[in-house]
């Protein structure tokens, strides 16, 4: 088996990996860099190491809403290898950390070598397609303070850590709410011990707690993943 700290690159066969590791170089994510808009041509594959990429939709009344998080169980821009197609989102950096990228042009060619490669990939876009439907979902039906708990919990499992660099407005923009929303909430889960916070950190205290607040989206989500990287 490969060996790649990319949960997706670390399933592959070591003969697929083999072929992809030489074309794949280190990069650095930036919070809040943009790693591609709407409409875009793509260009690069990312598969993170640590940090989290939001796809999200900007509206144009200036609002954005997130769809879906990319981390380390999955990669970025994956669609491209395998239609060429521009990009329908905009992909932004939300927890700095690092990636394996690479040219877009350079992974087709591995893809039609290697079917099973191909076959991975196509479930990965899959469970992704899944994630960004189960959002629409979770938005449309479950309350503010279920909703804050799910993303929390996606966030602490692609980070990897449980203490989480964000502002209460970017995560009500995340969340598609209004701020005072968010800090009502974040106040209500600090009163119950489940989260500590301060400006521009969360902590996560209490994982059973959060769990237990959260709606049936996060269990779904997680549960897509873990049969994909389970083969």
């Amino acid at each position: 088996m490969a060996q790649s700290p990319n949960m997706l690159l670390n399933t592959l066969p070591a003969k697929t990996f083999a072929a992809i590791e030489p074309h794949l170089k280190t990069v650095e994510l930036v919070h809040g860099e943009v790693l591609g808009e709407a409409g875009d041509s793509i260009t690069r594959v990312y598969f993170p190491h640590s940090g989290v990429i939001s796809l999200v939709v900007e509206l144009s009344v200036g609002d954005m809403i997130e769809t879906a998080m990319v981390g380390r169980d999955g990669a970025l821009n994956i669609s491209s290898a395998l239609d060429g197609k521009v990009s329908l989102n905009k992909a932004i950096v939300q927890l700095a950390g690092a990636a394996s990228t690479i040219d877009v042009d350079q992974l087709r060619k591995i893809v039609r070598e290697f079917d099973a490669f191909r076959s991975l990939l196509i479930r990965h876009e899959q469970v992704l397609f899944a994630q960004s439907q189960q959002s629409a979902a979770c938005n449309a039906s479950h309350s503010v303070e279920a909703r804050m708990c799910r993303w929390l919990l996606r966030m602490r499992d692609l980070a990897a850590a449980a203490d989480l660099m964000l502002t209460q407005e970017f995560l009500a923009q995340m969340l598609g709410v209004r701020r005072p929303s968010v800090s009502l909430v974040a106040n209500t889960l600090q009163k119950a011990g489940l989260i500590k916070y301060r400006r521009g950190n969360i902590r996560l205290l209490d994982i059973a707690g959060l769990n237990d607040g959260s709606c049936e989206c996060y269990g779904t989500v997680k549960a897509h993943y873990d049969r994909m990287l389970a083969g």
